[in-house]
């Protein structure tokens, strides 16, 4: 919402503003972690809710899938669930339809009676919800306690999930698969005799390699565009 309000009202640049409130976010979350925990490192002295894991009825007891699949953190589940979710805001609702128009051509959707600025902090409303849901899994699921720094730049993977995935509800969730893989594949060659800065550098490497991949797919795309516009005008 802060971002929505600095960006649409007050007009300042997305990306600056975004910078801005990030800063600023984790700088005053370590002021209260300091004013409640007494300590500008963690709230481990803090008792925390935490999310429970589910075990799926009659899947559990499968062999190996059952170990797959059944088990995880309810925020687990439900993050799977929000991309049928999404999917369905954004392709089966008036809003979604709205939202598409206003991401593909804002002067088009505003000449048919669109509010676009209403549209944008929609989606900003969205894209916030969803994104906390992260950080809720971090300090309630995954750990049971909130530490300075804690998403470690897993945001800027999101980002890079996005990307590589189209900015489509589908193709972001397969990127995200692909770097919790890397993920997970990091934390398993950490039990093995490899230095352990390599080991750091995996997750961000895959960031590196999935972004020259999605410039590359862009840039043909535009390619593409920009010839077919030339064989149109002749």
């Amino acid at each position: 919402a802060l971002l929505g309000y600095f960006h649409l009202k007050l007009k300042a640049d997305i990306i600056l503003a975004a910078i801005a409130l990030n800063m600023f976010a984790s700088g005053i979350t370590i002021f209260f972690l300091y004013i409640f925990a007494h300590d500008k490192g963690t709230s481990s002295s803090l008792k925390s809710l935490v999310f429970p894991s589910y075990q799926i009825p009659v899947i559990k007891d499968i062999p190996i899938l059952g170990r797959i699949i059944s088990g995880h953190n309810i925020l687990t589940y439900f993050a799977l669930l929000s991309v049928v979710i999404f999917y369905y805001i954004i392709y089966k609702t008036p809003l979604g339809l709205r939202i598409r128009a206003v991401g593909q051509n804002p002067d088009a959707a505003e000449s048919v009676g669109v509010d676009v600025n209403k549209i944008k902090m929609y989606s900003l409303l969205l894209s916030g919800f969803f994104g906390a849901l992260g950080g809720l899994y971090l300090s309630m699921g995954y750990v049971s306690w909130f530490s300075r720094d804690m998403t470690a730049g897993r945001g800027f993977i999101a980002i890079a999930a996005s990307a590589l995935g189209g900015n489509l509800p589908l193709g972001t969730f397969l990127g995200s698969l692909l770097f919790g893989i890397v993920n997970a594949l990091a934390i398993y060659l950490a039990s093995l005799e490899i230095p352990s800065e390599f080991i750091q550098m995996i997750p961000y490497i895959a960031t590196v390699i999935a972004l020259t991949i999605y410039s590359i797919r862009a840039m043909a795309r535009t390619k593409r565009r920009k010839k077919v516009s030339e064989e149109s005008t002749t």
